[in-house]
């Protein structure tokens, strides 16, 4: 048997993975794709072009899965999505905050990478105290706070809490053939409900959403298969190179954020690495920013007043711990999450939106003018 040379392919990944979020983090800052600015967007404007944007990649990222899992490039189990403790309290609760949170804070975890390399200092305080707390609540004193008592409140299915595992007994269906038809049949819904108007086939549309929802793909394959060693020769078990979580991941941009930062105050102990998700961070802001410096768009933006400082601040202690609890972030949950069919990820997807709803209708109010002074 050939011995894998886990140095060069743990490289491979890295690079494959950073391509990705360089290209990503250039797509984003062109075209605008933004879940907060989409709900924004729909809610207060009535326009649903950026809804449809991640409705389109929602739909392309679930029939890219489902086919990669068919023709056995990945294994669809192996993400820790589709464990079998369904933590519906935790899910709700911290996808809510976490979209309050975002709207706050001016954009989700994606949006304040994108932000960054066009010059938005608030960003980079949203990115420090978004890390910090992501940290806080999955190893500090926010963990233990949330293991003892959002985590406590869960549903274990005998099964992985994904649909076609869920569903494959009842139906009678071989697993695999169950995924392939619930993924091509739920996927092109979503992406025929982004083009049913034509008024939404612009091509910053269009290549928005296709570009987002490949890119969760990719990364997939990235972990999942290039990264995939069934026997390291170090420990002669699987592994999957340089991930957080050990097992097989897609992006996401809560944890990620804490990992950075970590690598970055930690960078002389060898013992920390460049992971997948860490060098997907740095891809999506070195991305958007040559977008942003090529077309003459970057612009060093600051905050208007302290309470734009605070809505900030606040934003994004709500986003790290709500990311955190919600097992991920409107990309990580809301794109990665439901291209696996999860149960939590479709729940944590109404989270987000209601949450960032609540934000809309906080701000609003705010704005408006007292009718007693």
């Amino acid at each position: 048997m050939d011995v894998v040379d886990i140095n060069s392919l743990s490289r491979s990944v890295l690079w494959a993975t950073f391509a990705i979020a360089f290209v990503l983090g250039a797509v984003m800052q062109k075209t605008g794709f933004c879940t907060m600015g989409a709900v924004s967007d729909a809610f207060i404007m009535s326009s649903w072009d950026r809804l449809r944007q991640w409705f389109l990649a929602i739909g392309i990222a679930i029939v890219g899965f489902a086919l990669m899992s068919y023709f056995g490039l990945i294994d669809p189990l192996k993400s820790f999505y589709t464990g079998n403790r369904f933590l519906w309290l935790s899910t709700i609760v911290g996808s809510i905050l976490f979209g309050f949170g975002m709207v706050l804070s001016s954009g989700c975890g994606s949006k304040t990478l994108v932000r960054i390399g066009g010059g938005n200092l608030k960003s980079i305080i949203v990115f420090m105290v978004l890390g910090l707390t992501a940290y806080m609540t999955m190893r500090g004193f926010l963990g233990v706070i949330r293991i003892n008592t959002l985590d406590t409140v869960y549903i274990a299915f005998s099964t992985p809490q994904d649909l076609p595992s869920l569903l494959s007994g009842p139906l009678g269906m071989a697993r695999a053939n169950l995924h392939l038809a619930l993924g091509l049949i739920m996927g092109f819904a979503f992406i025929a409900y982004a083009l049913a108007n034509k008024a939404f086939w612009t091509a910053e549309n269009l290549i928005a959403g296709i570009v987002v929802g490949l890119a969760i793909c990719a990364i997939w394959w990235v972990s999942g298969n290039l990264g995939y060693v069934a026997e390291d020769p170090n420990t002669l078990e699987e592994v999957f190179l340089v991930t957080n979580s050990g097992r097989m991941e897609s992006l996401s941009f809560v944890a990620p954020y804490a990992y950075s930062l970590d690598w970055l105050m930690m960078y002389s102990d060898t013992s920390k690495v460049l992971t997948v998700g860490v060098v997907a961070v740095i891809g999506m802001i070195l991305g958007s920013a040559l977008v942003s410096i090529a077309s003459k768009s970057f612009r060093w933006e600051s905050f208007r007043n302290t309470e734009d400082t605070a809505n900030h601040l606040l934003g994004a202690a709500l986003m790290g711990f709500g990311g955190v609890t919600a097992l991920g972030c409107t990309v990580g949950q809301g794109l990665s999450g439901i291209s696996t069919l999860a149960l939590g990820s479709f729940l944590a997807l109404s989270g987000f939106i209601f949450g960032a709803y609540l934000g809309l209708r906080y701000l609003q109010f705010r704005l408006a003018p007292n009718p007693c002074s």
